[in-house]
């Protein structure tokens, strides 16, 4: 019987348990946009998550994990947003009660037409909606961030968790979608939501009958 303060060996790579290494489902992608993933610590050890899968898949990309319930410091999230002289945009839906709420209105979105993808970042939160809420709320520079939403996006495949609403992504998707509806379908992306396809199946094998 193992130690309860033993850990299970872990791939170096990928930081799950060996049993549910996702390495051989890895597709690199060399995305033209760079993707930031601002990922919720909780969400960072839950087996189902995909952002894992997402950050490893995609050349120009950043996962930083940090504490949803706890500010960033605003010195280190400008670098996280603008370091290289991107344009940063927040990949979230409308805050309908922004005004009641105190928060800061979303920057207008720039002229995509004089911004090459090369120039932009995508921002994307990995947690809860819950989480994701609290995240912006505490977060004056993610509040002031021009968004984007993302155009007729298909169904999700994501069928391993509960969705707070019927058209919800999760975040490999979402990011998959607006990656390519910002680059304009330069880069395919359909390997990567194909290997998403084989992780919702090997979760699925893991729930108990």
């Amino acid at each position: 019987m193992l130690n309860p303060v033993e850990k299970r060996p872990a791939c170096q790579r990928c930081l799950r348990p060996l049993r549910t290494c996702i390495c051989g489902l890895v597709n690199i992608h060399d995305n033209r946009l760079e993707l930031l993933i601002l990922q919720d610590e909780v969400e960072s050890t839950n087996a189902k998550n995909t952002a894992g899968l997402l950050h490893l898949s995609l050349k120009n990309s950043l996962l930083y994990v940090c504490n949803a319930d706890e500010a960033i410091a605003p010195a280190h999230l400008n670098d996280l947003l603008f370091s290289r002289h991107k344009h940063p945009l927040l990949l979230y839906p409308p805050t309908i009660d922004a005004h009641a709420l105190g928060l800061q209105l979303p920057a207008p979105a720039p002229d995509m037409e004089k911004i090459t993808p090369d120039n932009l970042r995508l921002v994307v939160i990995d947690a809860t909606w819950r989480k994701s809420r609290k995240m912006i709320y505490l977060n004056p520079l993610l509040q002031r961030l021009p968004r984007v939403a993302l155009e007729n996006p298909p169904e999700s495949l994501y069928l391993i968790r509960k969705a707070d609403n019927k058209n919800q992504l999760s975040t490999l998707e979402a990011s998959c979608y607006a990656l390519q509806q910002l680059e304009q379908g330069c880069v395919d992306y359909s390997p990567l939501l194909a290997s998403m396809r084989e992780f919702v199946a090997r979760q699925t094998a893991f729930r108990p009958v």
